[in-house]
């Protein structure tokens, strides 16, 4: 009888699984089992590994074969436990000393000539993996700079089966020539991508950005855009049709700050997951942009799907922009299924499959025309809505999801004179330029934060800016009013305090002052408290 055992990670979402792979030979009638809850594609593994181990060159053992997957009661899937299952059966073999891979995490899919195929969610599965205490892992060539970002991990790459045998075995390690011919698309890569799951995910990653000069106008939704970049504070543009809020939430990623090392795993972990990620582009560094169409579904946005859910538009857009252009044709139940992780910072999603926590802390940047048509209250155009329609309309986005939006900016058309000013060359300030200034604002409340677990304004609790970081004597004041009169929830106050800090930080005060207050309830409420707001600094 021969015994051997490997390791492998079960993903679920984004958080790994250390998984036991047991391999148990007996004499018998020649067969192959596999057990310990294996979903479709990982039932199938029997014949991939089989096949590539008899064309790595080994033999395959003619006795009864047991491959277990430990503990029974975490579900499995993927082709990624390949690797793992063939190096269990040839260490039960003999062919490979069984100690030489007890302590080896090993993921990959194994092709029939035995090549081994890079597979998605390598980066959360080497997480996993150093968390539970392993240094060395197996990984396919292809996603070796994935693996090697998790930090005290050995990384080893192979193309074959054959070469990780040679390795394990001390035999010279056979080249293996594997790369496509120049021109032509590598095969390889075809799993690590999934059409259509990204729902514009990371569109503007490997792109040059749009920049904020491109814009002509817009002052006020020009500033509300740098101190939504701030204070990652949510947004809501509403306006006719052509005005540009497209435009405008397009450039807001390009505002925000370069992901901090640990926030760059986190996002590459759920891209890599969902099968986003670029190819030549192992970490994801710059702020992701995430623009779901209206026709998109529940799961499609939250996540979820058959078996076990997958990452939706809301984790996708984790640590970027969440851009839901036409808010209003959105079904409404995809709508407020967003409350939960605009105060959370994830989602809960639970099938029958599994519950999986993803995260879920992005900027949410909604878009509206006034009405159907568009023109409600533009002058010189009539709207033909009957008010009925228009009513319905708006209230398609409802009290509960815009108590959660800190910014509603109502944007106007273009003039000719601007247009012409932008066509001449002036008159409006690069991405560069107020990015530089929002990053500013960004150090100074990551200073006033060090010791707290939160790193902008906007995840603050309230009652901590009412306590321990006050505003200026009677600065509330005004707000306190709008409270009383039933203008303002208790939610809401507490966002524009959080909104009045992001303010201050651009102006370079020390805390809010009555006129930062003020100016967070013009941003709320879009009624003018004090000096007009313009696209320069305050």
């Amino acid at each position: 009888m021969g015994f051997a055992r490997t390791c492998s990670v079960a993903l679920v979402g984004v958080e790994g699984v250390v998984v036991e792979v047991q391999a148990d030979l007996e004499p018998g009638v020649a067969a192959f089992t596999l057990v310990g809850l294996p979903d479709k594609s990982l039932v199938e593994s029997r014949d991939r590994v089989r096949a590539a181990v008899v064309n790595s060159g080994a033999e395959w053992p003619q006795k009864k074969l047991t491959v277990g997957l430990s503990p029974a009661s975490v579900p499995k899937g993927g082709s990624g436990f390949d690797l793992a299952v063939a190096c269990a059966v040839l260490g039960a073999a003999e062919r490979i000393d069984p100690r030489e891979i007890a302590d080896l995490m090993m993921i990959g899919e194994l092709g029939l000539d035995g090549r081994v195929r890079p597979v998605r969610g390598i980066l959360p599965a080497v997480l996993a993996a150093a968390e539970a205490g392993y240094r060395q892992v197996v990984v396919p060539e292809r996603t070796t700079a994935e693996a090697a970002l998790v930090p005290g991990v050995s990384v080893l790459g192979v193309r074959s089966l054959r070469q990780l045998i040679a390795v394990l075995t001390d035999e010279p390690v056979p080249e293996e020539e594997d790369r496509p011919r120049e021109g032509s698309p590598d095969p390889m890569l075809a799993g690590l991508s999934v059409p259509g799951v990204g729902i514009g995910a990371g569109a503007l990653l490997g792109e040059r950005r749009p920049d904020l000069a491109e814009v002509a106008g817009q002052s006020r939704a020009r500033r509300a855009l740098e101190v939504a970049a701030a204070g990652r504070h949510h947004l809501y543009f509403q306006g006719p049709p052509g005005a540009g809020k497209t435009m405008l939430a397009e450039r807001l990623p390009g505002l925000l700050p370069p992901l901090t090392p640990q926030e760059s795993l986190e996002v590459t972990a759920v891209h890599s997951v969902a099968g986003v990620l670029p190819a030549g582009q192992p970490l994801v560094e710059r702020a992701p942009y995430c623009a779901p169409h209206h026709s998109a579904s529940m799961a499609s946005l939250v996540g979820g799907g058959s078996g076990m859910p997958r990452p939706g538009a809301v984790s996708l857009a984790h640590r970027g922009v969440l851009f839901m252009d036409e808010a209003p044709e959105f079904s409404g139940r995809v709508l407020d299924a967003l409350r939960q992780p605009l105060e959370s910072g994830h989602v809960i999603v639970a099938r029958s499959a599994g519950v999986m926590r993803l995260p879920a802390r992005f900027l949410l940047a909604l878009a509206a025309n006034p009405c159907p048509c568009g023109r409600h209250g533009l002058t010189g155009e009539g709207c033909d809505c009957a008010p009925q329609a228009v009513r319905r309309y708006r209230s398609r986005l409802s009290g509960p999801l815009m108590d959660r939006v800190d910014l509603r900016v109502t944007v106007e058309p273009v003039t000719r004179s601007e247009l012409v000013g932008l066509g001449a060359g002036h008159g409006a300030e690069s991405t560069a330029d107020v990015a530089a200034r929002v990053r500013t604002a960004r150090d100074r409340a990551l200073f006033r934060y060090a010791e707290t677990p939160w790193r902008t304004n906007s995840e603050v609790p309230g009652h901590e800016l009412r306590t321990r970081w006050r505003a200026a004597p009677e600065a509330l004041a005004e707000a306190e009013r709008d409270m009383e009169r039933g203008l303002l929830t208790a939610r809401g106050l507490d966002r524009v305090l959080r909104v009045a800090w992001t303010l201050a930080d651009l102006a370079g005060h020390d805390r809010p002052d009555a006129a930062d207050v003020n100016h967070a309830l013009e941003l709320r409420t879009g009624f003018q408290r004090g000096p007009a707001l313009t696209g320069a600094p305050a």
